[in-house]
C-alpha cells in the first residue's frame, strides 16, 4: 500500500507530475528516433550481419543505445559522444590552469564549460560518425554488403546524419535535466539499456525451452542476479558518517552550535560516473579499428578489446578503479570541507582543526574508496566471467553485474531521491518512508 499511496502523492502534486511526464514524453522520442534507419543503409541487411555480433564493435555501441546500431539507427551513436567529450573536459579541468579558473567563476565558469563540451561532443561525434560510415560501407565488416550505393555520397550523408542526431539527442538530455526529473544524460543510457532486457529475457528461456539448459538452474541463476541486484543497491547507498561537533555559541539572546551532525561518505562517492567514463574510454580504440576494416593487425587489436575477451575485463577494471579515484577527487574536497568546518566553528571529535582535519577526512575517503572502487571493478567485469565459464547468453550475462546493471540501479536510486525530494517538501510519504535508502536523501 505505502508504493500505491506514493505514486498517488505524486498526481497531487502538479508540478512533480508534469515533470515527470515531460521526462517520458522525451524518452518516448529518443527511442522512437532510434528505429528510424540511417538513409542509404539496407536495415534487413544490416540487422542480419549484426546477428551474433554482441561481443565487437557492434555490441559495445549497442549496448547503450538500446539496439539503435544494430538497426542502423540515425541515433546509432547514442549519448556518447557526449560522454567522451565530458570525460576530456574534466581531465583538462584537473591538469590545466584555464579550466580550473572556468571551474571557480561560478555560474558564468560553468556554462563556458558546458559551451565547450557542446563543441567537444560534435568534434567527437564527426570522428565516431565517420568510422561508423566507413565500417557500414565496407562489405568485409560484416560478411555481406549493407550499403546498396556506398561513396562519397554516403559517408557525407551519415556523417552529417549522426552528427546532428547526437546533438539531438545531447538537447533531450539537458531538457530533461532542466524540466523533467533525474539526470537526463543518465536517463537516456539507461533506457538506452532497458530496451535490451526483454529481448535477452526471451533469449534465455528459449533456451531452457529448446532443452539447451535446465530449469531448475535457471531459477538459481535469477536467484543470484537478484542477490546481485541487492548487493549493488546497498553498496551503492552505503555511507560512512563522521561525526562533527559544533562548539556552542551566544549571539544576543539565542544560543547556537552545541549539536553533533554527521558528514556523510558514501562507499561509491564517484556514483556511476567511473562506469560510463571507463566505457566511453573502451570506445576509442573500436571507434579506430573501424577505419581499418582490411588491416589484420588492428582486427587482432579488435579481438584482444572484444566485449567477452579477458583483455577487455582487465583493462575496463584498471579504468573503472582510476577513474573511482579521479573522479571522487573531483566531486569531494577535504580540504574545502574542513575549511568550511573551521569557519563555522565545527570540528571533529579527538583531531585538531584545519589541516589535521583535512588529512583525517582524506584518509577515510581513501580507505572507503578503495574497497568501493575494487567492487565496482569486479562487478564490471562480471559478465566477462559468467559468458566464459557459465553456460549464460552474453546478452543476458549483461544484467548480471558490468556497466547495465551499475548504471541501472545508480541512476534509478538517484532519480527516485529527486522523486523523494518533492514529495517531502510537500509533506507526503516517499517511495523510501522506511530502510537504510531513506538515509541516502535525509543525510
Amino acid at each position: 500500500m505505502n508504493l500505491i499511496d506514493s505514486v498517488r502523492n505524486i498526481g497531487k502534486i502538479p508540478e512533480l507530475k508534469d515533470r515527470i511526464l515531460y521526462t517520458i514524453g522525451l524518452l518516448i522520442v529518443y527511442r522512437i528516433g532510434s528505429h528510424v534507419t540511417i538513409p542509404g543503409v539496407d536495415a534487413s541487411a544490416v540487422a542480419d550481419a549484426a546477428q551474433g555480433a554482441s561481443n565487437d564493435l557492434f555490441g559495445l555501441f549497442d549496448l547503450f543505445v538500446g539496439g539503435a546500431f544494430k538497426r542502423a539507427s540515425v541515433f546509432a551513436l547514442g549519448i556518447m559522444p557526449y560522454i567522451s567529450a565530458s570525460i576530456i573536459i574534466q581531465l583538462l579541468t584537473a591538469v590545466t590552469p584555464y579550466f580550473q579558473k572556468l571551474q571557480k567563476e561560478g555560474e558564468e565558469g560553468r556554462k563556458k564549460i558546458t559551451q565547450l563540451t557542446r563543441y567537444g561532443t560534435v568534434v567527437v561525434a564527426l570522428l565516431q560518425a565517420w568510422g561508423v560510415s566507413v565500417s557500414l560501407a565496407s562489405p568485409s565488416s560484416f560478411g555481406q554488403p549493407i550499403v546498396p550505393d556506398p561513396g562519397v555520397l554516403f559517408t557525407l550523408s551519415t556523417v552529417i546524419t549522426l552528427t546532428a542526431a547526437t546533438v539531438f539527442t545531447m538537447w533531450l538530455g539537458e531538457r530533461i535535466t532542466e524540466r523533467g526529473i533525474g539526470n537526463g544524460i543518465s536517463l537516456i543510457i539507461m533506457i538506452g539499456i532497458l530496451a535490451r532486457f526483454p529481448q535477452s529475457l526471451v533469449a534465455e528461456f528459449q533456451m531452457v525451452s529448446s532443452g539447451q539448459k535446465n530449469l531448475i538452474i535457471e531459477i538459481v541463476i535469477l536467484g543470484i542476479m537478484g542477490l546481485i541486484v541487492a548487493g549493488v543497491v546497498l553498496m551503492t547507498v552505503g555511507t560512512r558518517r563522521i561525526p562533527v561537533q559544533y562548539a556552542k555559541r551566544v549571539v544576543g539572546r539565542k544560543v547556537y552550535g552545541g549539536t553533533t551532525q554527521y558528514i556523510p561518505m558514501r562507499v561509491i562517492t564517484a556514483g556511476v560516473m567511473p562506469i560510463i567514463f571507463a566505457q566511453s574510454i573502451m570506445f576509442i580504440p573500436s571507434t579506430i579499428v573501424s577505419f581499418f576494416p582490411e588491416s589484420e593487425a588492428m582486427q587482432s587489436i579488435s579481438a584482444f578489446i572484444s566485449y567477452d575477451s579477458w583483455g577487455y575485463a582487465l583493462i575496463f577494471g584498471a579504468l573503472i578503479i582510476f577513474f573511482t579515484y579521479f573522479y571522487t577527487a573531483i566531486a569531494f574536497n577535504p580540504k574545502d570541507v574542513a575549511d568550511t568546518m573551521q569557519k563555522q566553528g565545527g570540528f571533529i571529535p579527538g583531531v585538531r582543526p584545519g589541516k589535521s582535519t583535512s588529512d583525517f577526512i582524506d584518509n577515510i575517503l581513501t580507505r572507503i574508496t578503495l574497497p568501493g572502487a575494487i567492487a565496482l571493478a569486479v562487478i564490471a567485469i562480471l559478465p566477462t566471467i559468467l559468458t566464459k565459464f557459465g553456460n549464460v547468453t552474453p546478452g543476458f550475462a549483461q544484467f548480471f553485474g558490468g556497466t547495465s546493471l551499475l548504471i541501472i540501479v545508480g541512476v534509478a536510486l538517484d532519480t527516485l531521491q529527486q522523486i523523494e525530494s518533492h514529495l517531502l517538501m510537500r509533506h507526503y510519504d516517499g517511495f523510501m518512508k522506511s530502510g537504510k535508502i531513506r538515509s541516502r536523501v535525509t543525510a
